[in-house]
């Protein structure tokens, strides 16, 4: 119950600090900030992105996000800096309250890596 609390005020304050940052305080939902953190992990920050672009950078994060988890592992970058990743295991079915806690704890844990977040 404790992991729960802690997991709730490190989210709030992540969706916060973000919202602050990147939305003129309006905050951010869940999709965003996957989004947000495919873009960190492409690295290329001043581009226009088209609709496809969008869901690969959404994939990339989803990836990377899941990567300690151990459901993919990092394989390379393409000749256009895009990170490519290889499926370890298949992910479990899960309840959408459950991919909704799963992603927030691996959010949480990925932005204090970033020491984004203590």
């Amino acid at each position: 119950m404790a992991r729960d609390i802690q997991l709730k005020e490190r989210w709030d304050y992540l969706v916060e600090k973000l919202s602050t940052k990147f939305s003129d305080g309006d905050p951010l939902e869940l999709d965003a900030i996957i989004y947000l953190v495919g873009i960190q992990e492409l690295g290329q920050y001043h581009r226009k992105y088209k609709k496809d672009d969008k869901l690969d950078l959404m994939h990339i994060a989803i990836c990377r996000l899941l990567e300690p988890y151990g459901f993919y592992e990092f394989s390379f970058f393409d000749e256009d800096g895009w990170p490519h990743y290889k499926v370890l295991e298949e992910l479990p079915s899960l309840k959408a309250g459950e991919q909704t806690v799963l992603m927030k704890e691996a959010i949480v844990t990925y932005f204090i890596e970033k020491e984004f977040i203590q």
